[in-house]
């Protein structure tokens, strides 16, 4: 079945369809990522978004129990240039086909993805819609206009009640913006006592936890639209190590008075390149971000800028002048991905244990 991919400037992509039988509108991004595809499509960054993967091909190794980074995921839809019918690995559960349809998330393949990406490096992210071929072309595209995408991105990724991963050593609470399954992972691996709250959690039920530090996680969309989260973090730090990760560490940057933009096309992908300030090092890290803190409104006396991106210079990561508090732009985690940065977790370990020493 023909399927169309439509943009907000009247550009139309035609394709076969795959996935979901369903039309829908969201904002269209690529990803540079050449594996990881499950990973990807069920990380809630992406909610709200059509992805577009640049690699030329995807679903040939299907889709396994062991690789979600989320159970229910929230893109949009899915835009590859060839869709592999048939999948080969000794894990695959599944067709990536199938997994789309039990999702309801729609694909569409067949498209010039490098055109594609193309277009959204030269004009930006933008609206999109993902429909059937046979329908009313003027009618899609008035509604594809008139459509206002969400700003409560995170309110919709976020779990509405705390619950426990249990372990036995450090006593760390997790603030869910749309978290990745890997960083818990990584927190479990260093035996943490794991406790995941909302988004919208007050400081002082944090602080009622007694916990020996605190995530901020990923999460989608504008990180000015979650005021109580950033509130939050201004009456946390300082009485609690806190580590941020992408979303986490926009929101723990704009708590601190600093600012952040929307980027013409963001970062997203396992192939970008950051460089450590202190020691020149250059890790290569997984990245899916749309926007970024402004260097310019750092205030030197209170942050201090640890981690730039080697291609566009971006600010990558931050740390406190006098407080126990760092964050990154990217995914240390990984998943997928380079694990160059997974030393970060081992340095929260630290901080934390040495915070408890000084009390």
């Amino acid at each position: 079945m023909k399927r169309l991919l439509i943009l907000e400037d009247g550009t139309v992509f035609e394709g076969k369809a795959f996935g979901a039988e369903a039309n829908v509108f969201g904002e269209i991004v690529f990803t540079t990522s050449m594996t990881g595809y499950q990973e990807t499509i069920t990380d809630q960054s992406f909610n709200g978004q059509i992805i577009t993967f640049t690699y030329p091909m995807v679903g040939n190794y299907g889709v396994n129990r062991d690789d979600y980074e989320s159970i229910a995921p929230t893109c949009k839809g899915v835009v590859v240039k060839e869709h592999a019918r048939l999948a080969s690995n000794w894990r695959k559960q599944m067709t990536l086909d199938e997994f789309l349809k039990r999702k309801g998330i729609p694909g569409i393949s067949g498209v010039d993805t490098r055109a594609l990406t193309r277009k959204i490096r030269e004009v930006g992210t933008m609206k999109a819609s993902i429909v059937d071929a046979g329908d009313e072309f003027t009618h899609i595209f008035d509604q594809l206009k008139a459509t206002v995408l969400p700003t409560n991105q995170v309110a919709q990724v976020s779990t509405t009640k705390p619950y426990p991963s249990p372990g036995t050593g450090r006593n760390v609470v997790v603030i869910d913006f749309g978290l990745k399954h890997s960083i818990l992972r990584e927190l479990s691996k260093r035996h943490c006592n794991l406790t995941v709250m909302p988004y919208n959690t007050p400081a002082q039920t944090i602080l009622d936890l007694c916990p020996d530090g605190v995530m901020l996680t990923n999460g989608p969309g504008d990180p000015k639209d979650v005021p109580e989260a950033i509130q939050m973090i201004k009456e946390i730090q300082g009485k609690v190590p806190i580590f941020g990760i992408c979303l986490g560490h926009q929101l723990f940057a704009l708590a601190n008075d600093a600012d952040t933009y929307k980027m013409k096309f963001g970062h997203r992908g396992l192939n970008h390149p950051v460089r450590e300030i202190a020691t020149g090092r250059i890790d290569f890290t997984s990245q899916n971000h749309g926007f970024a803190v402004n260097e310019k409104t750092i205030d030197p006396e209170k942050l201090m800028i640890t981690h730039t991106e080697v291609n566009d210079g971006t600010v990558e990561g931050i740390r406190h002048r006098r407080y126990p508090a760092f964050s990154v732009q990217f995914h240390p985690d990984a998943a997928p991905g380079p694990h160059d940065a997974i030393h970060l977790f081992d340095e929260f370990m630290e901080m934390m244990d040495a915070w408890k020493e000084q009390l």
